[in-house]
């Protein structure tokens, strides 16, 4: 363990084996480092919160912060992350809240570039990706595989599919399709994520079906019931195809078209 003699560690907090703490940082109390964590200079960690193995903090990132809700009222509420995600300068993480479970959750292998925010009651999956300035309101569920481009926003309560794309600079009000591209102020979706799906892995078939897909979806003449049913009709028992439609049909806010 690699301590700096200017950091300040609380007595209540656990450190893992191998755990590095630059100059100048401050861990809370509650605050559980797993093993082989690297905390850089003038960080400040509160808790209750816990980052898993491997993850790496630099400078000036502020982890486990109170709220920006004003309906707190000094629950006791967490902040949970899983292992080796990266948080860049000036990322700002907050715990949850009591209207959403206590709880702020990220999974593994994250990167938050620089003066990233994820509020109260965010529930991030894995390999997801934050552009310098992205932002998470409050409530909102990111899934596997995400980009969320440089100073986006994402409203309260959206949903973001897995290997959605959110340019930058877009305002996103209603859940962002997964494997599409949602772009704008107010976003739009403008179909299917080539690129990234093909960076990701995915077969030339798989992009074709969901190319056609996203086309009954956004450039037909049918509402959204009816392209729904039209995709049935056409695909079945395809994972993605029947991931997108369930992530349609489940959603509380309406999807952007």
């Amino acid at each position: 363990m690699s301590i700096h003699p200017t950091a300040i560690i609380s007595p209540n907090a656990e450190l893992g084996n191998n755990v590095t703490i630059g100059p100048y940082s401050i861990i809370g109390d509650g605050v559980i480092l797993q093993d082989d964590v690297r905390v850089g200079s003038h960080c400040v960690i509160e808790g209750p919160s816990e980052f898993g193995r491997g993850s790496v903090f630099f400078p000036f990132v502020s982890a486990g912060q109170v709220p920006h809700d004003l309906k707190y009222r000094g629950e006791r509420s967490w902040l949970r992350t899983g292992e080796r995600n990266t948080f860049r300068e000036f990322t700002t993480l907050h715990r949850g809240t009591e209207g959403g479970g206590n709880l702020t959750q990220i999974g593994s292998d994250n990167l938050f570039m620089a003066q990233a925010h994820v509020a109260h009651d965010c529930i991030i999956g894995d390999h997801v990706i934050f552009a310098n300035g992205a932002t998470l309101a409050g409530h909102v569920i990111v899934e596997d595989h995400a980009t969320i481009g440089a100073y986006a926003g994402v409203h309260q309560f959206c949903r973001v599919g897995r290997y959605a794309f959110i340019g930058a600079f877009s305002a996103v009000v209603k859940d962002a399709l997964p494997y599409a591209r949602t772009v704008g102020n107010r976003a739009r979706c403008y179909g299917q994520n080539t690129l990234g799906l093909r960076r990701r892995g995915f077969s030339n078939e798989e992009i074709s079906r969901l190319a056609r897909a996203f086309r009954l979806l956004l450039a037909s003449k049918l509402n959204t019931t009816q392209a729904l049913e039209a995709i049935k009709r056409e695909f079945s028992d395809w994972p993605e195809i029947d991931y997108l439609i369930r992530f349609i049909e489940t959603s509380e806010r309406g999807v952007t078209k």
